[in-house]
């Protein structure tokens, strides 16, 4: 197939986004942290950080919003998020509804999915239980009966949801199913879990329940020894992931097949991370089982870096820090599984700078269009071309690709080699002496129509163009010394403070051009060329930036 037609068949599937908005409304795990955003820095200055651009710091626990469950949650020696390949969490699926029979407390069982689908072996099976109506962003429920004349969408969300049957998981693990996804708060029962002694007024109303239509106590139908060893142990060992918290365009794909592809945050140190949660269903009226086929067939290459606290952050930026706050052993705040509280400021592993980022009047991240986040786009390869603190053209990009009105657009300089994950690393030379784009390219790109941009070192501005230039005077002095080589002019008369000041930024968030930083990994592998592009960020609603999942598609 030609890389065309490939893009094409892309651009023309059906895509469904299946994740719930992030926010500072977002309930976390009952007794776990919210998510915290504070502006610590400002384009004129803000306390706690300074000037220069509108910098956020934030504080959040990972089983907040649509987040992918980790083996390490229960098993601390399994593989932890960015140790899982795209794969794993990519393919074939359905998603079932069984709303019509779900019920405060109840169960869904897998006759009820059954009746209702067909579920293949190694599917990825995403449970509508319809209890995604209570999330936090949704339309009251009525209910005369309760308090306010309205169901209490915490309560729904997280403490009255129904959960599995006792054979379920069982039923689940013979399946080899790839992963389990729901649109609630959790993927299991919420009276197997610390909800019942948080809340043991609902653990007795479910009690109740449950002796009426079953006549067995909770203990009896789930023996706590037997379900720890095949929640805690046994599904970890085998795979089995879970997805939590989902939502969005769910009831859109009711009793349907769909290409499933779950993007997590590829997080090193957690059990847990964010996850953009996605579905693939062919055009109307075309064989879905020919777009299954195809997308098994194409390759993905992940563009993302490993998300840790070894991480470094744009200078003055806040690094990564994690506490653990739950262990299966016990600590703290809880028992039963490992859980982390997590601080950073985004400008550091693979992100996307938001509108708002420099431009106040702009877009948060999920203010944002899905589909303005995946597109036709063009990896362009000039790392033959660049160097040290060097300058690259458009003429450069148009050199080694072709670059279409509308692309998405990755620069690869080749500066990938020098990343922290690297056995080339080199902290400075990546951070301080990357390339950077020429005084033309902001306008190259507004003419060009770019959607948005990628670059493989740690910003898209030239490092001289921003605040490095006063805090490295040598390097600004050899960085003048080759400009003046090259082009015959200092950098004052080539790139004027008042106009090419993080050029990049404000001469093009204004025009919705943001651009993604630090993309490293499998761009290694990708020549220049045209792909399908998706930089997969979670969906922050006040975020002026945000981590994703970047990928690059291409036939196998």
């Amino acid at each position: 197939m030609e890389r065309d037609q490939f893009v094409e068949t892309l651009c023309d599937a059906q895509w469904y986004d299946l994740t719930q908005g992030l926010s500072i409304f977002t309930p976390p795990w009952p007794g776990e942290m919210p998510l915290q955003v504070h502006f610590f820095k400002r384009l004129t200055g803000a306390w706690g950080g300074g000037q220069g651009a509108n910098g956020q710091l934030i504080e959040w626990s990972n089983n907040t919003g649509t987040h992918l469950v980790g083996p390490r949650a229960f098993h601390s020696g399994a593989r932890a998020i960015a140790d899982i390949p795209l794969e794993a969490l990519c393919g074939e699926g359905v998603v079932v509804d069984v709303s019509d029979e779900a019920h405060d407390y109840g169960f869904y069982t897998p006759q009820m999915i059954a009746d209702r689908v067909r579920v293949k072996e190694g599917d990825i099976l995403i449970v509508n239980t319809g209890y995604h109506r209570y999330g936090w962003d949704q339309p009251d429920v009525a209910n005369p009966a309760a308090q306010g004349g309205v169901e209490n969408k915490e309560f729904g969300y997280f403490v009255r949801h129904p959960g599995p049957s006792p054979d379920f998981f069982q039923w689940a693990l013979g399946m080899k199913l790839k992963v389990i996804g729901v649109d609630c708060g959790c993927a299991e029962h919420p009276m197997n879990t610390n909800i019942r002694y948080m809340h043991a007024r609902e653990f007795e109303k479910a009690e109740a329940k449950l002796r009426e239509t079953h006549g067995k106590s909770w203990d009896e139908l789930f023996p706590p020894e037997a379900y720890h060893e095949l929640t805690h142990i046994t599904m970890p060992r085998e795979g089995l992931l879970l997805a939590e918290g989902l939502g969005g365009q769910i009831d859109e794909l009711t009793n349907q097949r769909a290409w499933i592809m779950l993007y997590p945050i590829p997080f090193m140190e957690v059990e847990s991370a964010w996850c953009r949660a996605i579905a693939l269903r062919p055009p109307a009226g075309n064989d879905e089982q020919a777009l299954f086929d195809f997308m098994g067939a194409s390759q993905m290459l992940d563009m993302t870096l490993p998300f840790s606290v070894q991480t470094p952050q744009w200078a003055n930026y806040e690094p990564l820090s994690i506490k653990y706050t739950r262990r299966v052993g016990g600590q703290n705040f809880g028992l039963g599984r490992n859980n982390a509280h997590c601080r950073a400021s985004f400008h550091l592993a693979s992100h996307m700078d938001g509108e708002k980022h420099f431009h106040a009047a702009g877009r948060t991240i999920g203010e944002m269009p899905f589909d303005y986040w995946f597109g036709p786009g063009a990896i362009a390869d000039i790392s033959d071309s660049v160097s040290n603190s060097s300058v690259y053209t458009p003429a450069m990009v148009e050199q080694v690709v072709d670059v279409r009105p509308g692309d998405i657009l990755i620069i690869k300089t080749g500066w990938y080699k020098y990343g922290w994950d690297s056995s080339d690393s080199d902290e400075f030379r990546y951070m301080i002496k990357h390339p950077g784009p020429s005084p033309d390219f902001a306008d190259w790109c507004i003419q060009k129509q770019i959607k948005w941009l990628g670059v493989d070192c740690v910003a898209m501005e030239h490092p001289m163009n921003t605040i490095q230039r006063n805090w490295h005077p040598r390097t600004f002095e050899e960085a003048n010394r080759k400009l003046i080589e090259r082009y015959g002019k200092d950098w004052d008369e080539m790139y004027p403070l008042d106009k090419y000041y993080q050029d990049m930024h404000l001469n093009l968030f204004p025009k919705s051009i943001v651009h993604a930083e630090n993309l490293g990994k499998e761009i290694a592998q990708a020549e220049s060329g045209r792909y399908f592009i998706g930089g997969f960020v979670q969906k922050g609603m006040e975020t002026a930036s945000m981590w994703g999942r970047f990928v690059a598609f291409r036939e196998g």
